[in-house]
């Protein structure tokens, strides 16, 4: 069965005539006869009863119209879709939510009012993930913490942003009632890592950073699965993370995010494009994206 079998059969249902259908889908009548002959043949169901001037649909007939316009409507729909984006610009975008809050959404506005033609493709991505397909020449734009931009030497970086660390933990965390948070308060407090598989950069970047601070992080676990999987870890073992002050964008309600004081050392966040080659669009998104960077920094003042 193919594709024009159902046309043709639909088409004879429509019009009640193999004359009249024939006529619209330029074929003869005895074509057309043939070709549907050899659908009903295949599903082994007559599909039409034959009068002397028309035609109608049998009970197995009136099902599979029913069915064959759904399918045939989808491969249309397939049809259009596969020619719209053929003819479209594609940028692919690897990102973290919690490094790009509150600018992204600003600056895909407006590069797709100033460029309606080009798709973004958006592709929520852990460090490792990153790397991996940006070798592969299928990213033209990152998003990602500083640390990465040496696993990717063939980019060029720019600072797009710096973000502030913050602990997260349980509502019904001990630490929890407190406003702000000590660093010394870490010492042998239990906290979860981002896993070394997907964040190679994690765990060794919280070490340097607390070192300041006379602290040495107590990890008792990690997690390679992304942030979603660190919620559920936090909340299973009571315990807490150190993250980007972003991550509240997409915490659950049942956490809470608490700031340093003294505040801990601010986290760089930067965009990398091919040094090589670039997409002739992701220039003028990074530029869009620095400008929201830029405009979320001043209304934090």
């Amino acid at each position: 069965m193919e594709l024009r079998h159902l046309r043709y059969f639909a088409a004879v249902a429509a019009h009640g005539s193999f004359n009249r259908a024939a006529n619209n889908l330029h074929l003869t009548q005895p074509a057309l006869s043939r070709q549907v002959k050899d659908l009903e043949d295949e599903l082994g169901v007559p599909l039409f009863l034959r009068g002397k001037n028309a035609v109608t649909l049998t009970a197995a007939g009136e099902l599979f119209y029913e069915e064959a316009r759904d399918l045939l409507a989808r491969a249309d729909q397939a049809i259009q879709r596969v020619r719209g984006e053929a003819r479209s610009e594609i940028l692919r975008v690897g990102y973290a939510p919690s490094l790009s809050t509150g600018i992204m959404p600003g600056a895909l506005e407006k590069f797709q009012a100033a460029t309606p033609r080009v798709r973004i493709e958006l592709a929520d991505l852990a460090p490792r993930e990153m790397v991996e397909l940006a070798r592969k020449g299928r990213l033209d734009l990152l998003i990602a913490p500083s640390g990465v931009e040496s696993e990717l030497p063939v980019f060029q970086w720019t600072e797009l942003r710096r973000m502030t660390l913050v602990l997260i933990m349980p509502a019904t965390h001990a630490l929890a009632k407190l406003k702000k948070i000590a660093p010394s308060r870490l010492h042998d407090l239990p906290l979860i890592a981002l896993g070394r598989e997907n964040f190679p950069e994690y765990a060794p970047r919280m070490r340097t950073l607390l070192r300041p601070f006379g602290v040495v992080p107590h990890f008792v676990s990690s997690v390679n699965d992304g942030i979603s999987a660190l919620f559920v870890a936090l909340e299973a073992n009571n315990a807490a993370a150190l993250m980007a002050d972003g991550i509240e964008c997409v915490m659950p309600r049942s956490l809470i995010m608490r700031p340093f004081s003294p505040a801990l050392p601010n986290i760089a966040v930067n965009i990398g494009l091919p040094a090589v080659r670039p997409n002739p669009h992701a220039e003028t998104f990074a530029r869009l994206l620095r400008a929201e960077a830029e405009r979320a920094k001043a209304v934090r003042r």
